[in-house]
């Protein structure tokens, strides 16, 4: 059984130890979507740090149908934050850019640029990014690498969605926010439509090992095999020369 309570409370203790030991006095920066997985972690930071050492940044890109909700948690939170529209710098780099980019580089770029962005704002604001993935979306490589996959800490890369919104509710989130549909902002599908089963479905056989349907067994044990790179250091050969620094 998951204990929602003692697992937040544990995570807010190691935010706390974390900036102890990494930034004493530094700043929680966090990119906020709108959806559930940041304003968690926003909301985490605050428990752990103070809604003063929280600075929340909303980065559509262009016209963002839900940045009501991102608005929403942060005036829930009352943590400062900024909004910092993403779309020129997005079509100025495909104008630069002599050829035109394939399907996939468009739909990763603006991840990226988010995170130019959220490292921009933190070095000007004494602060570390929050990496704001959870265990469901990795095991299945559903991140930008790069992207939203990096950041200097991570307080809910091994919670699964189902346990995340046990926190957030315990967080005393919106409940629109907690249990929003996600999409995932790059093309305006449902993440469980893209990935083609549910959440409850993967959580169950992440956790558990127990999967009803073998087709789905066989996709999710496929993505996550391919997309393992993701969550690894980059390779780098090391030669047989001594160090002795």
């Amino acid at each position: 059984m998951f204990d929602a309570l003692k697992v937040k409370n544990e995570c807010v203790q190691w935010i706390r130890d974390f900036f102890e030991e990494n930034g004493k006095g530094c700043n929680a920066v966090v990119g906020i979507s709108g959806g559930k997985d940041s304003s968690i972690v926003a909301a985490l930071c605050v428990e752990a740090l103070g809604k003063d050492r929280v600075i929340g940044v909303l980065m559509p890109n262009g016209e963002q149908t839900d940045i009501d909700m991102a608005k929403l948690l942060v005036n829930h939170l009352g943590i400062k934050h900024y909004i910092v529209n993403i779309k020129d710098t997005i079509d100025a780099i495909h104008k630069s850019i002599p050829f035109e980019l394939s399907e996939q580089s468009v739909t990763n770029l603006p991840p990226r640029i988010r995170m130019s962005t959220l490292y921009a704002v933190s070095q000007s604001h004494n602060g570390r990014v929050a990496n704001t993935c959870n265990l469901s979306e990795d095991w299945v490589g559903y991140s930008t690498r790069y992207g939203d996959s990096v950041g200097d800490f991570s307080p809910c890369s091994n919670i699964t969605v189902q346990e995340m919104k046990q926190i957030g509710s315990l967080l005393g989130l919106p409940d629109v926010l907690v249990n929003k549909v996600p999409i995932d902002g790059l093309c305006g599908q449902t993440d469980e439509d893209k990935l083609g089963f549910t959440y409850a479905t993967l959580d169950k056989y992440i956790r558990t090992g127990e999967i009803e349907n073998p087709e789905t067994k066989e996709r999710i044990d496929r993505l996550h095999r391919i997309n393992k790179f993701k969550l690894e250091l980059m390779p780098s050969f090391n030669p047989d020369i001594e160090v002795k620094a």
